[in-house]
């Protein structure tokens, strides 16, 4: 079946959901050169965490510029096979506080997309990230919040979607990077919190279950995680043909650029290879989930890339196979269209077995479709997750209810 991958609008409401205008919203001048973004060649010496490069930054639109002192970072991490990687982010510290004593917030962003112009510090700097609501709550708290881009944003990007190692070294060498920025004025002591929604919240999940063996001097009080993918295969294969499936194909991609015996390109059609050019060169969240609504693999692709050497991948990046060792709260929409309901009861059911003190929190927000339920819980989630940080950094974190059914 031949088809025509064009430009189709989603529901006003999800399009102002998601990006309202910001797209139309000018670039900072000082920052038009984007060699900073560059990965330097060789790779320097340093350990995960070790700031390459700095430079100031916007916090983000005129309120959030009022709360907060900005910059942008390179820092040292690992890939998801463990290499040496380069990873780019922002560190935001509050105005009017001593940051020698306020605690820290590692904010893992949710799907931003894989082309160059969607890394959420260029977002970020530009006034049009979609989760400066989140970014603002921290900094009004008193909170500084360090950002991670991921690996791979730079003007050749090769962004790692959904790898699970990649994502949890990236978050916690962004807050070590935000720790041994000097101009942040951190301390390598402060208390530490994780947060993430929908690709955050995995990334915040890798990070708890990796804290022990790869960053155990992080002084971690709480993880805050929702929507999370936990087993790709039971988010995946729902989203082939629906709203979903740019998700799904950018998840391939995300694959490819990390496991060097994976290759997307010898099964897709000729329609498939333009619309992977098209995804890297130009694509951000909005227009994945646009562009691709109701395709499905047999449009792009002539031989189903789903086998066996995929497959054992996608169940390698399978989150619940270790404890967490701090309190969690978990949160997910029950209709939610993007990532399956089930396999995150499935996941809290993993950690409440393994005895993690875990608050769980199933949510129904009544939107138009499952894509709109899944992008409203990124923003009416945002109550319950302030509440959750604020008791544990209090140091009286909520009982867990693991014990009721979910």
């Amino acid at each position: 079946m031949m088809i025509h991958i064009e430009r189709r609008l989603l529901s006003a409401a999800m399009a102002a959901s998601l990006w309202g205008l910001v797209m139309l919203m000018p670039v900072n001048p000082a920052h038009a050169d984007d060699s900073f973004y560059l990965p330097p060649e060789p790779l320097p010496a340093g350990l995960p965490g070790d700031v390459i490069r700095s430079r100031s930054s916007l916090a983000g639109p005129p309120g959030a510029r009022a709360l907060a002192d900005a910059w942008q970072v390179m820092y040292m991490s690992t890939d998801g096979l463990g290499k040496p990687a380069v990873v780019t982010g922002t560190v935001l510290v509050p105005k009017g506080e001593d940051p020698a004593a306020v605690p820290i917030i590692g904010l893992a962003p949710g799907t931003a997309g894989p082309a160059f112009r969607c890394a959420p510090s260029k977002m970020i700097d530009k006034g049009a990230y979609y989760e400066q609501p989140a970014i603002n709550d921290m900094l009004a708290r008193g909170y500084a919040v360090a950002v991670t881009d991921y690996v791979g944003y730079h003007p050749n990007p090769a962004t790692t979607y959904i790898v699970g190692e990649s994502m949890g070294a990236a978050l916690l060498n962004v807050v070590r990077a935000a720790q041994r920025l000097p101009e942040a004025g951190l301390s390598e002591s402060a208390p530490v919190m994780l947060r993430g929604y929908s690709q955050g919240g995995g990334a915040a999940m890798w990070a708890g279950e990796m804290l022990g063996s790869y960053a155990p001097e992080l002084n971690l009080r709480g993880i805050a995680a929702g929507g999370v993918p936990a087993n790709l295969a039971q988010v995946a294969l729902p989203l082939n043909g629906q709203d979903g499936f740019g998700v799904l194909l950018y998840a391939l991609l995300g694959q490819d650029n990390l496991y060097p015996e994976l290759s997307l390109a010898p099964f897709l059609n000729a329609q498939g290879q333009q619309a992977v050019a098209d995804m890297v060169s130009d694509m951000c969240v909005l227009e994945l989930l646009q562009d691709f609504q109701g395709v499905s693999l047999s449009d792009v692709t002539d031989i189903n890339p789903l086998t066996g050497p995929r497959l054992q991948r996608i169940a390698e990046n399978e989150l619940g196979s270790a404890g967490i060792g701090v309190p969690v709260y978990q949160y997910h929409e029950v209709e939610d269209g993007l990532v399956a309901y089930g396999q995150a009861v499935s996941l809290r059911n993993q950690y409440c077995n393994a005895g993690v003190n875990l608050t769980w929190q199933a949510q129904d927000t009544e939107g138009s479709s499952g894509v709109i339920r899944h992008i409203n819980l990124a923003y009416r989630g945002n109550e319950g997750v302030n509440q959750f940080i604020d008791q544990v950094m209090a140091g009286v974190p909520p009982a867990s209810n693991c014990a009721a059914s979910p």
